[in-house]
């Protein structure tokens, strides 16, 4: 079970840098092909007395990973002022697998290792999440999803 202190996806310490909720998502429609992009969320806390960065992160599975904003535009890296949640996820600057060199489902786990300036380095094995999808006709409350066939 999770919680606002246990979210679910990979979960650290590095440093003074809590890191938390360290995913992939699958896309809506089927898993990340070889070759494609795959953005990489996560959420950042530091609880140091000075402002870190983050630097950028690499891994085996993909060309590399950049840190982007929005709209896809690599940007540098990532301050992370001293007790400020810093939440890198979809529609903000997050980070992004490109390129992949093997196909990643919902379930697979991938080894992410993220640089900071003064925590130093840390290896993740981060999930791929596997996505909930709604069915409208299952249920009019919004939030509840129909059990997917098997």
């Amino acid at each position: 079970m999770t919680g606002p202190t246990t979210p679910p996806g990979a979960n650290a310490r590095v440093g003074s840098v809590l890191i938390r909720y360290a995913h992939i998502a699958e896309p809506p429609n089927g898993p990340w092909e070889r070759g494609a992009n795959a953005p990489f969320y996560v959420w950042l806390f530091n609880q140091g007395r000075s402002t870190d960065r983050l630097l950028g992160a690499e891994t085996t599975v993909a060309r590399s990973v950049d840190i982007v904003n929005a709209d896809g535009a690599t940007q540098g890296p990532v301050a992370l002022p001293t007790g400020k949640l810093i939440e890198l996820e979809r529609d903000r600057t997050h980070l992004l697998l490109r390129d992949l060199r093997r196909q990643i489902r919902g379930g697979d786990y991938v080894w992410i290792t993220l640089r900071f300036e003064r925590a130093g380095e840390i290896a993740l094995q981060v999930h791929s999440q596997i996505p909930t999808y709604v069915d409208d006709e299952a249920t009019d409350a919004p939030g509840l999803t129909s059990p997917s066939p098997q």
